[in-house]
């Protein structure tokens, strides 16, 4: 093979590890890496047919993502910033605009609840301005909140 076909694979390789950095599913490092190791190949052996190369770049591609995947464990690191883990319910907070089963409303916590001290409310029973309401549960976006006696 030519010095061209050295430097077509690398050029591939570097292409996947680019697509890699971009979308971090570690799906296209083994095609990457794969595609560089074909390039040692072309250069080491320059008379290797580019029928075998392929099939080395595929037998090398589909391998490796095996074996990662045969290999990888998924593990959660903890840290859900942004995501509700329901610490937040039980939080009381004053309702600011009315809300009812057929309106949203607002609800405002002396101390942010998710980094937002002002929240979109829905309740069951019709809430009143300056009514405490407590969460009862976090929908997308909003909070369902349902009467509370006081603020605590």
């Amino acid at each position: 093979m030519t010095f061209d076909a050295i430097w077509a694979w690398a050029a591939l390789g570097l292409l996947l590890i680019a697509v890699e950095i971009g979308t971090s599913t570690f799906y296209a490092l083994w095609f990457g890496l794969a595609a560089f190791v074909m390039a040692l190949v072309a250069w080491l052996f320059p008379d290797t047919p580019f029928a075998v190369q392929l099939g080395g770049f595929a037998l090398l591609s589909f391998s490796a993502v095996i074996v990662w995947r045969l290999n990888y464990t998924y593990t959660e690191s903890g840290s859900r910033v942004g995501q509700s883990k329901g610490d937040e319910i039980g939080r009381v907070g004053t309702i600011i605009a009315p809300c009812s089963a057929t309106q949203n409303g607002t609800i405002r916590f002396t101390q942010g609840v998710m980094a937002s001290r002002e929240w979109v409310a829905f309740s069951n029973a019709p809430l009143e301005v300056g009514d405490f309401a407590r969460i009862v549960a976090v929908e997308g976006n909003a909070l369902r909140v349902e009467k509370a006696q006081a603020l605590n």
